[in-house]
């Protein structure tokens, strides 16, 4: 009886252990597309706003070294997100447009839900930047209906 006991528990630490190394797995996915969001919405705003986008200008919005967004515009670029050159503005590709559009578009829709429920404007904002990368499409499906719901 002991022995199946312990076979039992190993089994759950084997499938645990299985599901944590997935979720783990899952999470850096997602810290690393949450990065690449970041960074092409940034790219976004910066060339809208000044009509380039520098590393220097990348790296005091974010709060980073230099070194750091020459590493993240390089992995941008195997990503087919972003173009530049040493020295040179970062453009974003249609690729790197479209996921900026859709990251923008995900963090306006939190921050509206976060407002109508009566979070104040500026904790709003900041719980917008760090929930919209992690939030399901079923998630922020239910969030645009209850705001629908509310206006219509």
């Amino acid at each position: 009886m002991m022995a199946k006991s312990t076979n039992t528990t190993r089994n759950r630490t084997t499938r645990s252990s299985a599901a944590t190394a997935k979720g783990h797995k899952r999470t850096r996915a997602d810290h690393a597309r949450e990065l690449a969001e970041d960074y092409v919405e940034l790219i976004d705003d910066l060339i809208n706003e000044k009509n380039e986008a520098r590393a220097v200008d990348i790296a005091r919005h974010l709060g980073v070294t230099h070194v750091t967004v020459t590493n993240a515009i390089n992995r941008l670029k195997r990503e087919g997100l972003v173009t530049s050159e040493p020295y040179r503005s970062v453009f974003l590709t249609d690729k790197g447009r479209k996921l900026a559009a859709e990251a923008r578009k995900r963090h306006t829709l939190v921050l509206e839900f976060l407002l109508a429920l009566g979070v104040p404007d500026h904790d709003a904002e900041t719980d917008a930047e760090g929930i919209e990368h992690h939030l399901s499409p079923s998630t922020l499906a239910a969030m645009r209906a209850f705001l629908d719901q509310r206006t219509g």
